[in-house]
Parts: C-alpha cells; structure tokens; sequence
C-alpha cells in the first residue's frame, strides 16, 4: 500500500540547506511542502555530532532566513568578548525544531521522519516499512548533494588491529580511563575542536600526538562578523591584496600579514585551504602541541605504532587514537540548481551554503522560468586546496554580483542576517565602512582577474 502525499515540492534532507530552503520558500509562496530525512528529527548531522561541538562560524550566519539563531548576541566574557555569540549542539537542534513547528503550524510543511527517499517520486518509512508517493507536478529537491559525512556513522579510513584503542570524536567526551597519549588524526576543524577540547580538560600538551596529513589556513574568526564594516573590510583586504600577487601562496601569505588568515605553524607552507573560521586564542593553544606528525594520512593502527605509506611512528601502547577524519566537506560537481529532475541545493556565493539555500528558495517562489533561475543563481563550489579556494571566491563573487543586481533580492537578502554582506536597513554607516566598499570597488575587478590568472582559470 503506498499513501500518495500531496506536495508540490519533495525536500529530500532536513539538514542545513534543506531547512533553509524550505523556510524561505514557504514564507514566499503558498505551496506545500514534503519534507523528508533519514534521521529522526530536523537539523541534520548536528543530531551525531560530538557534545563539544560549536558552529565555528558566528551564530547569525548559520539557520533560515525567517528566525535568527541566538538572538545576535555578542559574548560578554571569555577569549572571544566582543564577538558574536557561537551556538553549541544543543542550541542548534533546538533552534531547528522549534524551525520545523512553525513551518508545520503554519499548514505549508508535512515531516516525514525516518524516512528514506528511494527515487522513483517514492520514499520509505525506515521504521514502519510504509511508502509514500508524491505527484508528478511535484518538484524533488536535492538538499544532499554536500551533505558531509562525520566521524560518528564513518568508521576511520585506516586498519585498526585489533588491540587498540581507536574512538571516534564524539566517544573522547565519555572516556572513563586515561590513556598516557592521545593520538588526534585529521587536520581540519574537528581535530582541532578535539585538540582544544583536551587541552581544556587539562591534558598536557606533551601527551597529544597530532597527525596532520595536511597543514590548513584557517580564517581568523574576528574578521568574519555580522557587523558590515568588519565583514566587508575582510573581502576589501582579500581582493586588495590578490590584485598585486603573483602566486596563491603570496595571497595567504600576505592575507595573513593582513590578520584575515592563519596558520598554526608559520614555519610549514599549509596546502589545505577549507579555511574554517579559528580565534586567535584557539591558534595560541593549538601552537603549544609539538608532537605533530606530517607523513600524510595513517595507513594502520597497531599496538605502539601508526602505519604511513613512507614508515612508521611509534606511539604509547594504550594511545587512545581519536578518529577526526571523516571528510566534512564535500566536492561532487557542480551542476545547475534547477535542473528538469531535481532542484539541487549549493552554495551561491563564496561559502555560506545556508545563505545559499535561502536564496535559491526564494528565487524559486519569486520567478518562474528556471533558465532565468539559473543566471541569477550560478553554484559556488566548497573549498578543498589553494587553488580551489581561489576558484570559489571568483566564482562565488561573480554570482553574488548577479544575484546582488535584481532589485527585490537585494532588497530581501539585506534583512537577512544568513547573509554576510548585508548592509542592513538604517545602518548608520562609518568611516571604516565606507573605506570597505571603496576599496572594494576598486579591487574587485582586478583582484578576480588576478585569482582567475593564478589557477589558469580566467573563464571560471
């Protein structure tokens, strides 16, 4: 028996992107909405993630257009006073599912939970075994494409033997014996968390083993804020200097004489640019851990001993290796958003993807035509290395300045705090703001043809 459910759009995800979507679309248009994940409740991998987890990103940036999470608050005590507030786990999936009663009560949004979409217009209850079918003139709409995978439901890509002591992420915060030794594998945000987090706990930095297959720059988090003059001053100083470099490496390099990138040890040249958001205070801990190991991704785990492609290192017999090596972002291709099988969810401009999805959904209820749809809404691709980095903020800005030309999303996306290079309404200006958007008007031209030169990508 299949129930045929009467939807003009299949959500497939209710994760980030897809509850963005859905938000803005609903608030914009009289349709209805199916909306369906694989897990129990909305707010995607934030229901697996570890407990110590925090956005690394400010609050206001992250959630839908219709609700700003956390209330734009600035923290008033701790390393990061004066910076916006950054919501932990708890707060995230609490924020989304408080999202999903209002898109519920408002008649628009049916949530199929537990459910896995299968094609075919067709999804399955994972726990009743029920099938639900949507029409024809219903639209799907992929919000899985970037979906990332976590430590927490991917085992680690590395033999482990049989006796040692290898835990996801999520498990170090339950721990009931110390080891002498942690060994933290991975080297973007979750390795960090986990270092910081130890450190926290009183570990002593002597007794964390860090395997950094990698060295990544990293985004200083006081230069990506929701106050415009900060924000802007940031992109001003990354097209400024692009436009006078002649390598990627000269760019970070000189981007973190800027103070807008970091790097934890000015000694390596990094090659990974994910470029997650780090305070400056995280940096200043993350530099006292010398017991780094650069050969590249782990091989084996034995007793006493990590395996690499070149040898081996040798470790303490009861190291505790802590798996932070799932890959969070993911890098298929990019394809049109509004294609005639799917609507496919990506970011539209450089990062923000829940700033993206917003806007595709009220792109969508406010235009008919989905070549039109398309022009103002060119994906962005996710970084990965340098050179990916660089092709994201050319791509990225181009579109921005598409999307940024039609008067009524301009207009939309200026009262909505997802996006991070509003001007709001009535804001009072400065002199430090004004110098933002000068020089952004002045660099930006040549600061994109000089990046699209450096990764011989000048028709990107």
């Amino acid at each position: 028996m299949t129930r045929i459910v009467e939807a003009d759009y299949l959500v497939v995800g209710a994760g980030a992107m897809g509850m963005a979507f859905t938000d803005a679309l609903t608030d914009h248009a009289e349709v209805r909405v199916a909306l369906v994940d694989r897990r129990h409740g909305v707010s995607g991998h934030w229901l697996e993630a570890y407990p110590f987890v925090r956005l690394h990103q400010a609050s206001a940036f992250y959630g839908v257009a219709s609700t700003l999470l956390g209330g734009g608050q600035v923290q008033q005590r701790g390393p990061e006073k004066g910076l916006q507030e950054r919501a932990t786990q708890a707060e995230i999936c609490l924020y989304y599912a408080r999202a999903l009663d209002r898109m519920v009560e408002s008649g628009k949004v049916e949530f199929f939970a537990n459910s896995e979409y299968v094609g075919g217009r067709t999804f399955v209850s994972r726990i009743s075994g029920e099938r639900f079918e949507v029409p024809e003139h219903c639209r799907i709409v992929d919000a899985r494409y970037l979906a990332p995978s976590i430590p927490a439901e991917k085992p680690p890509p590395f033999g482990v033997a049989d006796d040692v002591h290898v835990l996801p992420v999520n498990d170090l915060a339950r721990l009931e014996d110390a080891p002498s030794q942690y060994v933290i594998a991975g080297s973007g945000k979750t390795a960090t968390d986990a270092c910081i987090w130890l450190l926290s706990r009183g570990v002593d930095a002597d007794a964390i083993c860090w395997v950094r297959p990698r060295e990544p720059w990293m985004l200083n988090r006081a230069v990506v804020q929701p106050e415009p003059a900060v924000f802007l001053g940031m992109a001003a100083d990354t097209m400024q200097v692009a436009a006078g470099a002649t390598s990627l490496d000269e760019v970070f390099l000189r981007l973190e004489d800027a103070g807008v990138m970091l790097r934890i040890d000015r000694a390596v040249m990094p090659t990974m640019a994910k470029a997650p958001t780090l305070a400056t205070w995280e940096l200043n801990q993350l530099r006292t851990l010398e017991n780094v190991v650069r050969r590249g991704h782990i091989v084996t785990v034995d007793r006493g001993r990590l395996g690499f492609a070149d040898g081996s290192v040798a470790v303490a017999d009861d190291a505790v290796v802590v798996h932070c090596a799932a890959d969070g972002l993911k890098y298929p291709p990019l394809v049109p958003v509004w294609r005639p099988d799917a609507i496919t969810l990506q970011p539209i401009r450089a990062g923000f993807p829940c700033f993206g999805a917003a806007l595709i959904g009220y792109v969508e209820a406010t235009r008919h035509d989905d070549e039109e749809k398309n022009r103002i809404c060119a994906p962005s691709p996710l970084p990965d290395s340098l050179a990916e980095w660089a092709r994201m903020v050319v791509i990225g800005t181009r579109s921005a300045m598409a999307f940024g030309a039609e008067p009524d999303i301009a207009e939309w996306s200026a009262g909505v705090a997802l996006n991070p290079a509003r001007i709001p309404p009535g804001h009072p200006g400065s002199p430090a703001l004004l110098d933002a958007r000068a020089r952004l008007r002045e660099y930006s031209p040549p600061g994109l043809e000089a990046l699209a030169r450096l990764i011989g990508a000048s028709d990107a």
